[in-house]
């Protein structure tokens, strides 16, 4: 299989690899704290007037406390990140069922979004999970896939605004109840192929459910994953053409692995193959490794992922691949379950984490919460990845089963603070992030294109917020998109290395990534006050083997 390229400047072609050796900046600014960063809730002043359907019922169904989705992508290829929502429908209740609907939310660039569900061609029809976009076909517009439970939806982007469904003829239905999804281009064809999480067995429709609770008191509550059959992952080979193939046994996938929550994918062992880590939820994590012949080899317990430290496993939900403490390796984080911990692994190389969680300063306030949807960041363009995280519990009762537990809960936004460690400063980080909801996806974008990263927070039975960063750009960024010729369209998988001011910066382009969502993907590099050779505060387009083709500065407000 040949190696794809992307290169940058004069004559570079290296596997996968950009390379840019600095920045000008275009002045020099103080760097502010991270307490003069606050992410305030813009949702209805922007036009987004989602809220989540999930079909609460007396009965109690998993799937109803488990959505919902939502992601960043690029609709019509005008430079403005536009969104799209999972819904959820109802298992029990046909009218609530039939009110539930996808929205598809484009960017007006005035800090407004307009609905353009209607027209789209995107419907509702299973019960909604979460979703992934990537170029599939190579024609320059990104597709959209759902999740959901009994059957997922291939939409290929037609121009316009508009999409057809072709799921059918791409032959990437799934089965089951699938959850998280994601884009890669596993065998360097040129082709993304696509990976998706399943969950547990609840069967088909009602027919399933179980009771769990306490009987003498009348008590029902959502049952743990566990009562259910574990559902192993699906992984389809883009076979060029506008249709997939299932190479889930032959691959090595269908084996091992089940519970699946969360993933992404990211070449985590440096040998340009891209690997998937899922998140499996009260089973060992799983990590496959890209032998780079078709084959992937589970090895999540031998490179240190599969439990925490204490050798048992976790309800693991969301998770991200970044590098946080800048020694050029990825590092990986996974939410779980209150009185567990996020965990925090970091990457020692040769294909071995460490649990460092409690070094890092994370054990303690992820401590009482569920945490969901989590993304590696830099929210204050300082140059180190800060961490968000969505948390809600999965029990809406859970006031009745234990005194001072809560369904609702806040987010958390642990700023780096350099040398291995973070501090939790959600609490003075404005209105976005005082709320307590019942999270579940989070994605990280630049929606208003001024230099610094926005957040999407999705909430189950709950309207969907978007925190616009406030004060993140008084330091320098810059953004970088990447357009493939012989690699794939989206340049998914490139790996994007900075080196700023002596410091080394790594971003690898994932499409899909965390809980039921996916972030911009373009690459975001803080840039505090460092300065060289390419101009800071802009959105730069590399294209393969043609280097830097446009350059647009940020907005300024």
């Amino acid at each position: 299989m040949r190696r794809r390229a992307f290169g940058y400047g004069s004559g570079l072609a290296l596997p996968l690899l950009v390379l840019l050796t600095g920045v000008r900046a275009q002045n020099s600014r103080q760097a502010p704290s991270s307490g003069s960063v606050a992410f305030t809730d813009v949702s209805k002043a922007a036009g987004l007037a989602f809220v989540h359907v999930n079909g609460a019922s007396a009965q109690k169904f998993l799937v109803e406390t488990m959505g919902s989705g939502g992601l960043f992508f690029d609709v019509d290829g005008d430079g403005w990140v536009d969104l799209f929502l999972v819904d959820g429908g109802s298992l029990a209740a046909a009218r609530q069922d039939a009110a539930a609907r996808h929205r598809l939310y484009r960017n007006r660039g005035d800090g407004t979004f307009a609905d353009a569900t209607a027209g789209s061609g995107i419907a509702h029809r299973e019960y909604g999970m979460g979703a992934c976009a990537a170029d599939y076909d190579n024609d320059g517009r990104v597709d959209l896939y759902v999740t959901g439970v009994g059957g997922n939806r291939l939409y290929r982007n037609g121009g316009g605004g508009s999409f057809r469904d072709a799921t059918i003829a791409a032959g990437v239905a799934a089965s089951g109840w699938s959850t998280s999804c994601a884009f890669a281009d596993f065998d360097k064809d040129g082709f993304v192929d696509l990976f998706v999480t399943r969950y547990v067995d609840v069967g088909a429709g009602t027919g399933n459910n179980r009771f769990c609770g306490d009987p003498a008191r009348r008590l029902r509550v959502y049952c743990h994953p566990l009562n259910y059959r574990p559902l192993s992952s699906v992984l389809y080979h883009n076979n060029g053409n506008g249709t997939f193939t299932d190479v889930s046994v032959d691959a090595g996938i269908s084996s091992s692995g089940g519970n699946g929550l969360g993933v992404v994918i990211a070449d985590y062992d440096d040998d340009g193959w891209p690997d998937i880590f899922v998140a499996n939820d009260s089973l060992p994590n799983t990590l496959y490794r890209n032998d780079g012949h078709g084959r992937f080899h589970e090895g999540a317990l031998l490179a240190g992922v599969a439990v925490a430290n204490d050798g048992k496993p976790r309800a693991g939900m969301g998770t991200d691949f970044g590098d946080y403490d800048g020694d050029g390796r990825l590092d990986l984080i996974v939410t779980n379950h209150e009185f567990e911990t996020t965990t925090l692994f970091r990457n020692l190389g040769r294909g071995l984490f460490v649990d460092a969680t409690s070094e890092s300063g994370l054990a303690l306030p992820t401590l009482p919460f569920v945490g969901f949807g989590a993304a590696f960041f830099d929210y204050d363009n300082d140059g180190r990845l800060d961490v968000a995280i969505a948390n809600g519990h999965v029990v809406d009762n859970t006031a009745q089963v234990r005194a001072g537990s809560k369904y609702a809960q806040r987010r958390l936004l642990f700023h780096n603070a350099g040398g291995r460690r973070f501090v939790e400063e959600g609490g003075s980080a404005g209105s976005g992030f005082a709320v307590e909801k019942v999270g579940r996806a989070l994605a990280v974008a630049d929606v208003d294109n001024d230099g610094d990263l926005d957040l999407l927070v999705t909430s189950n039975g709950q309207s969907a917020d978007l925190l616009r960063n406030d004060g993140g750009n008084r330091n320098n960024a810059l953004l970088v998109r990447l357009v493939g010729k012989r690699s794939n369209r989206d340049a998914i998988g490139a790996r994007v290395v900075m080196t700023v001011g002596g410091t080394t910066q790594v971003r690898e382009i994932k499409a899909g990534s965390s809980y039921l969502g996916q972030n911009d993907t373009r690459a975001h590099f803080g840039l505090g006050t460092a300065f060289r050779e390419v101009q800071a505060g802009a959105i730069i387009t590399i294209v393969e083997g043609e280097g830097i083709t446009r350059r647009v500065a940020f907005r300024q407000f």
